[in-house]
């Protein structure tokens, strides 16, 4: 019996269906859109967005990872770029506008090789090998950096902070970050290691960027529960609860019936000597700083102040167990429990008006494992982004002192690995050299792109650039503040060699996941650009290399 002309649904009703190359070239169209929207913020020169949210709040960056986290992307493909960024800023905390601009470069010279009938996983092994080489490379031309080189890990951290709006104080929070750096800085049998974490942030606003500070301890947005307590203890005798100063209710609803007015008296004067023992408890183990991760009861606030106790209540945990690393004291949950082992120590516990609020600053640690940035600027929008350039700088010192290994910047590190790529493609043979050549050009696209933001000619710079380190220089970068290419390792723009390592590997990844897409099936309709790339309206305008 003959089937007839039935159809046979197999996909869901609403469902949207792209094969082959209208699959591939949606999911590149959709890629180099998000490449395109942090490009113009890339280098000294690029320019700083404003994003608004649905709630109307607005964030003012030239980061590309917060650009990419602020925007609602909707396409599947164009959200592996954005992971692409966040993975770059987990890992290196700096270079997360280079790797997407890679990413989206690699696609559109990907766009080429497919209208040329080159199969994408041709493309794919071809990239990987790119990949590899340029990983090589990358190892030859770097530079050694060592931990005690401070001048070095100054000009790795300024650099970062060159297109961010600390620039005009690059100098002053260079000098800030090395040190924090260098203080909790740990020492291992292969080198250092250095856990970011133990890096604090205050944000105050108020007074300008260069009144931010650093503290070699922690400050706690705490003040003394009590006016009457000391506002400054020379060392002393850290104690970490996590137990409220209060009466415990009972766990189940009791009552408690009192027929004699005296017994009245006998009931409080109960509740009260059991909040006198617990302050007695803690002035019996000899501390005299307390930090309580729950409340304090009034009546407790006095007996402590009485006895000269400084507390503060309602500290975070984040803070307590920073407190718990840099004092040496632990964290109690049963007030009886407490014992003089358990106390942690100081040079100075001591209570600082910063703007309008009372801060607790703990200072002056044996081991100082724990340091604070006090943060000051004029408005809310420049302390935060003072805070996300603090933090690209100190991560990028980080893993100059955990590598040991720089390589220089301005675009000069991308020509030179696309100059050697060219002569290994050579030597590769076959359709996979396409693609390495490919690769190559999407190096450039960095020069290029510093060069456009800059106002210069991306081509004759590029020319440029090539010829000289064709003569064997292979430090020559573009200085955009000159217009010139200049000797980058002479001008001290380096950066740390991870920042190229992760950038390369993970732009690679992105583009060879994407590429290798070739059917793209959607449960519900999905926001595809309209056409493929180069067709009229499709996509904003590119300047090819």
């Amino acid at each position: 019996m003959g089937m007839g002309n039935t159809p046979i649904v197999i996909l869901k009703e609403g469902t949207k269906r792209d094969k082959g190359k209208d699959a591939q070239f949606n999911n590149i169209a959709a890629a180099r859109t998000i490449s395109d929207a942090v490009r113009s913020s890339l280098g000294p020169r690029g320019m700083d967005k404003m994003l608004v949210d649905s709630m109307g709040d607005v964030v003012i960056t030239n980061d590309g990872v917060t650009i990419l986290k602020e925007i609602d992307v909707q396409h599947p493909a164009a959200k592996m770029l954005v992971e692409v960024a966040k993975t770059q800023d987990q890992e290196v905390g700096d270079g997360t506008t280079t790797s997407v601009i890679l990413a989206g470069e690699l696609l559109k010279k990907a766009v080429d090789m497919v209208d040329a009938n080159v199969h994408p996983t041709i493309i794919a092994s071809g990239y990987r090998l790119a990949n590899a080489e340029a990983q090589k490379i990358l190892i030859d031309i770097s530079k050694k950096v060592s931990y005690d080189d401070d001048k070095l890990l100054k000009q790795i951290a300024e650099v970062s902070m060159n297109s961010k709006q600390v620039n005009a104080s690059k100098d002053f929070f260079s000098d800030l970050v090395v040190d924090a750096v260098k203080t909790i800085a740990e020492k291992t049998k292969d080198g250092y290691t250095v856990d970011l974490n133990n890096i604090q942030t205050v944000k105050k606003t108020g007074s300008s960027m260069d009144e931010t500070e650093l503290v070699k301890g922690l400050i706690i947005d705490k003040e003394p529960v009590h006016s009457a307590m000391p506002k400054s203890i020379k060392n002393p005798k850290i104690a970490l609860i996590d137990a409220a100063f209060e009466v415990k209710k009972t766990e189940i609803d009791a009552k408690i019936q009192i027929t004699d007015p005296s017994k009245l008296n006998d009931f409080l004067l109960e509740e009260e000597n059991m909040l006198r023992r617990m302050v007695e408890k803690v002035k019996e183990v000899g501390a005299n700083v307390v930090f309580c991760q729950k409340g304090i009861d009034d009546l407790a606030q006095h007996f402590l102040a009485k006895e000269g106790i400084y507390a503060a209540r309602r500290v975070k945990k984040s803070d307590m167990e920073k407190l718990a690393a840099s004092t040496g004291a632990n964290i109690i949950n049963k007030i009886s429990e407490l014992d003089k082992s358990d106390l942690g120590a100081a040079g100075l516990v001591e209570v600082k008006k910063v703007g309008d609020n009372d801060m607790t600053y703990v200072s002056d640690l044996k081991d100082a494992k724990s340091v604070t940035i006090l943060i000051r600027g004029g408005t809310k929008h420049v302390v935060d982004e003072i805070e996300r350039s603090l933090i690209d700088a100190w991560s990028v010192v980080k893993v100059a002192i955990e590598d040991g290994m720089m390589v220089t910047g301005g675009g000069s590190t991308a020509v030179e690995i696309a100059m050697q790529l060219r002569s290994y493609a050579q030597s590769v043979g076959g359709r996979e050299q396409i693609a390495i050549d490919a690769f190559a050009s999407a190096m450039e696209s960095i020069p290029t792109t510093l060069a456009e933001n800059a106002g210069l000619d991306p081509i004759d710079i590029l020319i440029e650039m090539r010829k000289q380190h064709k003569a064997g220089n292979k430090y020559a970068g573009l200085n955009p503040f000159s217009g010139k290419v200049e000797d980058m390792f002479a001008l001290n723009v380096i950066e740390p060699y991870r920042i190229g390592k992760q950038a390369i590997n993970s732009a690679t990844d992105a583009a060879v996941m994407i590429l290798r897409i070739a059917d793209v099936i959607a449960s519900r309709s999905m926001p595809a650009p309209a056409g493929p790339p180069g067709a009229a309206g499709s996509m904003p305008k590119m300047e090819d290399d």
